[in-house]
């Protein structure tokens, strides 16, 4: 048995010494990693992996949690600052739904769930309703507050004004209310978001007013738009600035697109600079015409003709004829009788004019300046542009500066419009230095090198698997009578031309034996 084992053992010697020094680190090496990857996965695959099922919690949520998941043999971590648990991946989905419908987590708050709880079998006394009615209340408001976003705690304290059967003033009547805010990390609100607070709670809590609402966090008040916020401007700001910024690219899109089909790719860069008139600018017009401009004229509507004639006997002047010192001076003073005529004519005509009414509102979105700088690259072979292709480029660019400030009325001289544009030259890299290849993230390079590993694994796996039912064959052949070696009696010889002859005659007609005598001879040393 000892005898092939060590048959066996210098059978792998010698298979071993076959190969190179490159040829045995290679195959150490891919054996070694082989290893690793093996152990690596196997360690990764029997590794309970865990997963954050309930974070954002208080002592009370987090104690019953904790109490359902020992209940139920369900495994998991506390965080170190028991505000998150954490379970089993497999079973994270089945304790969320479990657990939510269970009313375990109830984030602090009760709400009106505190009536199913505790109510006595006689009833309460109005005393006991109102304290709990209004801590159910305050329980419901923080849970709204709670599931909006970026709100990760809230304390709630609402005044419900007591009843009355007195008359009151309407003051009196009115709810106030208190809220608290605590916000995730690096959370700010904007002013949509501050009037969304203050409406929930507007809508949540019976006859509460806004101005009779106080919401802050652990720094400041946060005032709504309807007690004085500037939300509203600031939201017209923002608004402003985007569609300035979107007509300037737009114009930088143009342009450089239409330059682009005659100067090439990525020869052409655009700078745009503009103002624009956010002015809302409300009038209203009241005019009168006439229908008919030549004569001044409208249309007739109504005409009225009146006529009177007179005709009779005039009759004798009363008082003393003449001039005397009694008398009227003027006065006619013959006291003669005679026929007398009069005729009396009066037309009315009412006419119509045209009656116009304009409310006009002009649109704030007017340029009132716009400037455009353009660099070009110089076609090949030439270090600057030419002064046609410049002044081509300049005639364009003036008739879009034109053009956008029409509805302004505001009308630009050559000058001026010389000042509003400007085209030069200038030479762009040219991206020869820029490396063209794929660039790949250290984790894709980290999984490329380990496919190849696995791969080399492999290919030294079936190497070592085919050597080895190559040995597994040569073990099957019957072991060769053990060669034995020719005897040379040294003593015998007298000389040592003796001793080389021998030598000599056994290396040339039997090298195989002489080559194993020399190492039998060796090994002895």
């Amino acid at each position: 048995m000892n005898e092939r084992i060590v048959q066996y053992k210098d059978k792998v010697v010698r298979y071993w010494n076959q190969f190179s020094k490159n040829q045995k680190i290679i195959f150490v090496s891919t054996l070694s990693i082989i290893v690793i990857v093996i152990v690596i996965l196997t360690m990764m695959f029997s590794k309970t992996e865990y997963e954050v099922a309930f974070k954002d919690l208080n002592s009370t949520d987090a104690a019953g949690i904790m109490t359902y998941l020992d209940d139920n043999s369900i495994p998991y971590k506390l965080s170190p600052d028991g505000g998150s648990i954490s379970v089993p991946s497999t079973q994270a989905a089945r304790a969320k739904v479990d657990i939510g419908s269970q009313g375990i987590v109830e984030n602090g708050s009760i709400g009106y769930k505190i009536f199913e709880q505790g109510s006595s079998v006689i009833g309460m006394t109005d005393s006991e309703f109102g304290v709990k009615y209004n801590n159910a209340l305050n329980g419901e408001v923080e849970q709204l507050l709670k599931s909006m976003n970026g709100i990760r705690d809230a304390k709630v304290l609402i005044n419900l004004p007591e009843k009355s059967v007195f008359a009151s003033n309407g003051d009196q009547d009115k709810a106030s209310a208190s809220a608290v805010l605590i916000f995730n990390a690096g959370f700010k609100p904007n002013q949509e978001a501050i009037d969304g607070y203050y409406n929930l709670m507007k809508t949540a809590i019976p006859n509460l007013p806004i101005e009779n609402i106080t919401i802050s966090n652990d720094e400041i008040e946060l005032v709504s738009t309807a007690k004085g916020g500037e939300g509203v401007l600031s939201t017209a700001l923002e608004a402003n600035y985007a569609l300035q910024k979107r007509f300037e690219n737009d114009v930088r899109q143009n342009v450089k697109q239409f330059l682009t089909q005659f100067m090439g790719e990525d020869k052409v860069e655009v700078l745009v600079v503009s103002k624009l008139n956010f002015d809302k600018i409300q009038s209203q017009e009241n005019l009168v015409t006439p229908v008919n401009e030549e004569d001044m004229k409208g249309i007739e509507i109504s005409v009225q003709n009146i006529s009177n004639n007179y005709s009779g006997t005039t009759a004798p002047d009363s008082g003393v004829a003449g001039v005397g010192q009694e008398e009227i001076p003027g006065y006619p003073s013959d006291t003669s009788t005679g026929n007398t005529t009069s005729e009396e004519l009066s037309e009315t005509v009412n006419y119509e004019v045209n009656r116009i009414a304009r409310e006009i509102i002009s649109s704030p979105y007017s340029v009132k300046d716009l400037t455009i700088n353009v660099a070009v690259e110089p076609p090949d072979g030439q270090e600057n542009l030419d002064a046609a292709t410049i002044t081509a480029i300049q005639t364009i660019l003036k008739n879009i500066v034109r053009a956008s400030v029409a509805d302004s009325g505001i009308t630009y001289t050559n000058d001026e419009l010389d000042q509003k544009v400007s085209v030069y030259s200038q030479t762009f890299n040219s991206g020869e230095d820029v490396s063209t290849g794929i660039k790949l993230s250290n984790g894709a390079l980290w999984a490329i090198g380990l496919v190849v590993l696995v791969l080399l694994g492999l290919v030294g796996f079936l190497i070592y698997k085919r050597r080895k039912q190559k040995d597994e064959f040569e073990e099957d052949v019957p072991l060769q009578v053990p060669t034995e070696f020719p005897s040379i009696n040294l003593e015998s010889m007298t000389n040592e031309s003796q001793v080389r002859k021998q030598l000599e005659t056994l290396a040339k007609k039997k090298p195989d034996e002489f080559v194993n005598l020399l190492r039998t001879w060796l090994a002895d040393e």
